[in-house]
């Protein structure tokens, strides 16, 4: 028989696993009935929670800290991955500017800064970094990506000269952006953006309004930030010559899209397919017999772009048949056979609690691998 070639490439379970756990467990389930086989391990995610560790684990990289300040301007130690052969850096920008490392209590966009997200780049580009993934999400900011470019050497005054406090409300203050002192190393850096968000910077559906108020700003503080915003984004244009404002993604994570696409060498794109290209997805489908991807849920919003619809994909470009395992298969999943999966699989087994699920995750995953090749083995 054979050696059968396994290509395993699934998101994180939320709250369950992360991707390279359930890499490991798809391996194990395929070991108890093809021992032999060949299994390649590329773990996914979307450019949210999980990014760097799915990534540093496809590539082969390895973790970095460095210290560096939170949305409220407290030291933090903020992890990222980094690839020393590619010079490429892996980050989140949840990692320094994350809502999760601010207390309920404490976010106030208006004065939130994501200073520490340059100093995560500028660590970065210390280490010989030139190429970035960026995953955007998860911020507690609303300042447009000011306080990184502040952190990068960049200098936003006002009318008076005087350098802008943090936060997103002090751009109403802003008269202009001297780039003079910008890091250097970053006209030879490219930044693959990795984001699902497509609003625009300003308006009913830009930054302020739609995100704001998860970050603690009450409808005031929503006006007050759009039109700061709206400052910025004329004063960015006149620096720069591009009017990125009205860009799909232009306000993810705050206006730090904005910032990205306005400065830097960046690109854009759906996050499972920055990911995808940077864990060299395509090449390793080469050869495969079979791909097995999933996550925690599959459903009918699945097809709308999630990681699993992403690898469905990349497998059908090769004519590899794909198959799905989720903790959950809701309603209108079915949708997704007529995108190029072979087979959706369930992982729980019979009547369970949600923490009890949870807990099993890596274990169901590994027996419902077990079983699904065994009917392979049919063929």
């Amino acid at each position: 028989m054979a050696v059968m070639r396994f290509v395993l490439a699934p998101d994180s379970f939320k709250e369950s696993m992360t991707a390279p756990t359930a890499v490991a467990a798809m391996e194990r389930g395929i070991r108890t009935v093809f021992p032999g086989a060949v299994c390649v391990g590329v773990p996914m995610a979307d450019g949210g929670e999980g990014t760097t560790d799915a990534l540093v684990a496809a590539v082969g990289g390895t973790h970095r800290t460095a210290w560096v300040h939170d949305g409220r301007g407290r030291p933090v130690c903020a992890r990222y991955g980094y690839v020393a052969e590619e010079s490429l850096a892996i980050l989140e920008i949840a990692a320094a500017a994350g809502i999760d490392l601010v207390a309920p209590g404490e976010r106030d966009p208006r004065i939130a800064s994501t200073f520490g997200v340059g100093e995560l780049i500028l660590d970065a580009l210390d280490h010989g970094a030139q190429r970035f993934v960026v995953g955007l999400g998860g911020s507690v900011t609303n300042d447009g990506g000011a306080g990184m470019l502040q952190a990068l050497g960049a200098r936003l005054v006002d009318a008076a000269g005087l350098d802008l406090t943090p936060g997103g409300s002090a751009l109403a203050s802003l008269d202009r952006i001297d780039l003079a002192g910008l890091d250097a190393r970053l006209s030879a850096a490219t930044f693959e953006i990795a984001s699902d968000v497509t609003n625009p910077l300003l308006g009913p559906q830009g930054a302020s309004a739609v995100f704001g108020p998860q970050k603690g700003a009450d409808e005031h503080a929503v006006r007050e930030l759009d039109a700061a915003l709206d400052v910025y984004a004329r004063v960015v244009a006149r620096a720069t010559g591009r009017d990125v404002a009205g860009l799909a993604g232009a306000g993810a994570a705050g206006g730090l899209g904005a910032a990205f696409l306005a400065f830097f060498d960046a690109r854009m794109n759906r996050g499972v397919d920055v990911v995808m290209a940077a864990a060299h997805l395509d090449e390793r489908i080469i050869g495969a017999d079979y791909v097995f991807t999933g996550e925690g849920s599959v459903d009918a919003q699945t097809a709308l772009g999630k990681t699993p619809l992403g690898v469905a994909r990349a497998a059908g470009r090769r004519g590899v048949p794909v198959i799905a395992f989720a903790g959950r298969i809701g309603p209108g999943a079915e949708i997704l056979y007529s995108h190029g999966f072979a087979a959706l699989v369930p992982i729980v087994q019979g009547v369970t609690d949600l923490p009890s699920a949870l807990a099993d995750g890596p274990a169901n995953l590994e027996r419902a691998v077990a079983t699904t090749c065994r009917l392979l083995a049919l063929t």
